[in-house]
């Protein structure tokens, strides 16, 4: 059975590095799920996970045998450590209270060894929105969204219609605008939303929002 490393890279930046690390990666047939790199001045870091049934400690000393690679480094992955994430996103004190009550809620389930994190921003116009909610599809780890303000529609709501479509799930406040007809559920108290979108993420909640879908709370 194979398991998942996480495995941090540094080296020269230079042009087919990230072909090198890929060719490496084919010949011992470890999947790479996730790939992150940043370049600060001539120095590349790489933060790749992967998927691998083999001995990671052959993989990471061929990775370093790769030209211009400094160091390789394990680690665990993302969602060993940070586990499932919660996205909100919508007007400022809005989105306080959702977090305010998705954060609660994480931490009473991750005291009991759940990984659940919750990430949000405070965003206003429709354009900047939408951009927003159709970017969520394209977080690692990202399990469900909440919607917070006074009133979406237009743009958003299409950008709802496409992340449902990639299998996110969004919980929407209730308020005015044709965001809250496109959402999976409805829910008038913020605090609630956020406690409500932890409970469907976990591993142990007995929360399914598939049960309630297209109904108002």
């Amino acid at each position: 059975m194979a398991n998942n490393y996480a495995v941090s890279i540094t080296a020269e930046n230079r042009t087919g590095l990230i072909r090198d690390l890929g060719s490496v990666c084919a010949e011992l047939n470890a999947d790479i799920n996730h790939l992150e790199t940043s370049t600060i001045e001539n120095t590349a870091r790489i933060d790749i996970e992967i998927e691998y049934d083999g001995a990671v400690e052959n993989l990471v000393e061929k990775i370093r045998k790769i030209p211009g690679v400094t160091s390789s480094l394990i680690h665990e992955t993302s969602r060993e450590i940070f586990g499932k994430r919660v996205i909100v996103i919508g007007g400022g004190a809005q989105v306080a209270q959702v977090a305010m009550g998705a954060v609660n809620e994480a931490d009473r389930h991750n005291i009991r060894g759940e990984r659940i994190s919750v990430d949000t921003i405070p965003l206003v116009g429709e354009v900047n929105l939408a951009r927003a909610v159709e970017a969520v599809a394209r977080l690692p780890r990202a399990s469900i969204l909440v919607l917070a303000g006074s009133i979406m529609g237009g743009e958003i709501t299409q950008s709802i219609k496409k992340i449902q479509t990639a299998g996110i799930p969004v919980i929407c406040l209730k308020m005015a605008g044709s965001a809250s007809d496109a959402a999976d559920l409805v829910i008038t108290d913020p605090i609630q939303a956020g406690v409500m979108a932890v409970m469907h993420v976990s591993s142990v909640g007995v929360f399914d929002i598939e049960r309630v879908k297209g109904k108002e709370f």
